[in-house]
């Protein structure tokens, strides 16, 4: 059984990040773009980096160590995330990034977006013990059936459609596209801008002929059911 339970309340303060990670200096750049900036300038979400470094078991800051049964590369050991995670108070939600987890989706985002709290452990080298997502999180997810170095890129992914979806962070034309976005099984519309043809590939002349009626019917035609 999971040490670790979600707790169903009403967010009343900012939605909180928690990122476990070797790499902090990796997400600057990346807080300083919007909508992540905005979100955060405007108090609508609050971010903590937590170097998994300074969880070390020994002075030399080792977190890592050769898996039992042999193997290619290292594994982040359980004892440094465990440490991590007990610095961290209040935990609602506690994801591992992790290629063997569950396919993150705009539903999954929608869901998390309406909590207080995230926490997101990055995974590096060869992934991490397995006793960490058995029993220190609430869930396990994957963005996607592709090999990356660590969950760095993950966990930026995931915060920034989370945060997309909070009140206040977008403009209403941006809302409206996650909106639309949120049916599973449909696709956006194709769209275009000038110029109008340019080495004779040309827009389609509906979106052209300033009829709103019809170029939301080809719009709306032209969205693709992925099923």
């Amino acid at each position: 059984m999971n040490l670790l339970k979600i707790k169903q309340q009403k967010k009343a303060m900012p939605l909180r990040f928690d990122i476990i990670t070797l790499f902090p200096e990796l997400f600057e750049p990346f807080l300083k773009r919007l909508p992540l900036r905005k979100a955060i300038e405007k108090e609508l979400i609050e971010i903590n980096l937590w170097d998994l470094k300074k969880y070390a078991i020994d002075k030399r800051g080792t977190v890592d160590d050769k898996p039992y049964g042999g193997g290619a590369g290292m594994i982040l050991m359980i004892e440094p995330i465990y440490k991590a995670l007990e610095a961290i108070s209040d935990k609602d939600i506690v994801i591992a990034l992790s290629p063997s987890g569950e396919r993150y989706n705009q539903q999954m985002a929608r869901e998390l977006s309406k909590g207080s709290q995230v926490t997101l452990i990055c995974g590096r080298y060869e992934g991490m013990d397995e006793r960490v997502m058995e029993n220190l999180t609430t869930k396990v997810v994957s963005i996607g059936d592709y090999v990356l170095s660590g969950g760095e890129i993950p966990a930026m992914a995931i915060m920034e459609s989370i945060t997309r979806l909070l009140p206040g962070v977008l403009e209403k034309e941006e809302a409206s596209i996650d909106e639309s976005f949120s049916e599973p099984d449909i696709k956006e519309y194709p769209q275009y801008t000038r110029p109008e043809d340019f080495k004779g590939m040309k827009v389609p002349d509906v979106l052209l002929s300033g009829n709103h009626k019809e170029i939301e019917e080809w719009r709306k035609n032209k969205r693709e059911r992925t099923h």
